[in-house]
């Protein structure tokens, strides 16, 4: 099991109201569920009184416990009890716990923490049903690749070249005391994790957050300035400021997308990184997908999947994702591709892309696209795995529309 690097970097005494604070999160993460990201932002909002470490601790110690969850609860047919779950971790963390009343009685946990010997799914803390799917598929491979995908996510940035260069980038960073390392052109890599968004360059639109895997899929389209882009899933559009960026500010980006306040956010992004090319447009009916038909140089369809190749950063989705959710997503992407694969022009192409490792939701989804769409070819395909790649496990697909 991985240590948090909060634990290895400081040695923070702790606080009753932390520790407490831990506890109520897993419970709402687990219990109700509600995703972690959200149960903490709710909180942190609620208790601005909290100060940087204090986050710090409350945010890393129930990412790491989520991880490895299994190993803390399994077997049981009881209640979680979360103080002793947090106890554990603890103690395993290299904390010496205080004298307090919630673990005068610690008992032993259910299994023994250092035991690498236990199965898979319990060591490395996933559903059984998700242990066999990667079994099947991956064989042998399958036990690197779940445990790179428990391991804790590193930041990457993407410098946008419209408000500045990466040495530019660089070195406004490093007199904040922000010490990074430049994985490609555009894309630096943080050493220590934190605050990124209080910075200057961060709010004058020098760099965004994003994935090293996720900046590929922009990459992959083959952009040329003055291209017509339409991003068909377009979220709160960071790949569509990406590709705003690498369309150099010129040509057009048509953000689609069904939520109106992800538009809203958008709008605000582009607006800070100088991008005066982004147009977003709500989705409100198939009469606006119609509109854009033979319009596209290039389309990109980045779907709705399981996530099951980001768990690094979003470990509570490993319970939420099942054959149920599977099925689900794998409608979905059937009826995002035939819906808006007439948007692209002939000779144009569309690419697809999910955060995905499971492959009916990749290959076997363009497989059985191209099969009912013969207009298009498989260009490029590609499977970036985080225990290979070393982040965020994405599915790349590039087609073009021959006639």
């Amino acid at each position: 099991m991985a240590i948090s690097h909060y634990f290895r970097s400081m040695a923070q005494k702790l606080y009753p109201n932390l520790v407490h604070a831990v506890a109520f999160a897993l419970s709402e993460t687990v219990e109700q569920p509600y995703p972690a990201d959200k149960v903490l932002a709710r909180m942190f909002k609620s208790t601005p009184q909290w100060g940087s470490r204090d986050r710090s601790f409350i945010a890393e110690t129930t990412y790491d416990i989520l991880r490895y969850l299994r190993r803390y609860t399994e077997p049981t047919d009881q209640p979680i009890p979360w103080m002793d779950v947090i106890g554990w971790h603890l103690q395993h963390s290299g904390h010496v716990l205080p004298d307090w009343s919630e673990w005068a009685d610690l008992p032993p946990p259910p299994h023994d923490l250092q035991d690498d010997n236990c199965p898979l799914a319990i060591r490395e803390s996933i559903t059984d049903w998700m242990d066999q799917k990667g079994q099947a598929f991956y064989g042998d491979r399958w036990e690197k690749l779940v445990s790179a995908l428990n391991q804790q996510a590193t930041v990457v940035l993407r410098v946008n070249p419209i408000r500045a260069t990466t040495t530019d980038v660089q070195a406004a960073l490093k007199k904040e005391g922000w010490d990074t390392i430049q994985r490609e052109d555009l894309a630096l890599e943080l050493t220590e994790r934190g605050n990124i968004f209080r910075t200057p360059a961060f709010k004058d639109g020098w760099f965004e957050v994003q994935d090293l895997a996720s900046q590929q899929v922009a990459l992959a389209m083959d952009i040329q300035p003055g291209q017509r882009i339409v991003d068909g899933c377009a979220g709160a559009g960071g790949k569509a400021l990406q590709i705003g960026a690498l369309l150099q500010n010129k040509g057009q980006v048509i953000a689609l997308e069904p939520d109106e306040w992800k538009l809203k956010e958008l709008k605000k992004r582009a607006k800070r990184a100088g991008l005066n090319n982004i147009q977003g447009r709500l989705t409100s009916d198939t009469k606006s997908v119609k509109r854009l038909h033979g319009s596209a140089d290039r389309l990109l369809l980045d779907v709705p999947c399981t996530g099951s190749g980001v768990l690094r950063r979003n470990p509570d989705a490993k319970w939420r994702i099942d054959q149920e959710l599977l099925d689900r997503c794998l409608g979905l992407q059937e009826e995002i591709l035939d819906q808006y694969a007439p948007v692209c022009k002939k000779g144009g192409r569309l690419v697809y892309a999910t955060c995905s490792i499971f492959p009916e939701e990749n290959q076997e989804q363009i497989a059985r696209f191209i099969q009912r769409n013969k207009q298009f070819t498989l260009q490029e395909e590609k499977q970036l795995l985080p225990d290979e790649f070393g982040y965020d496990g994405f599915y790349i697909a590039v087609l073009q529309k021959v006639d």
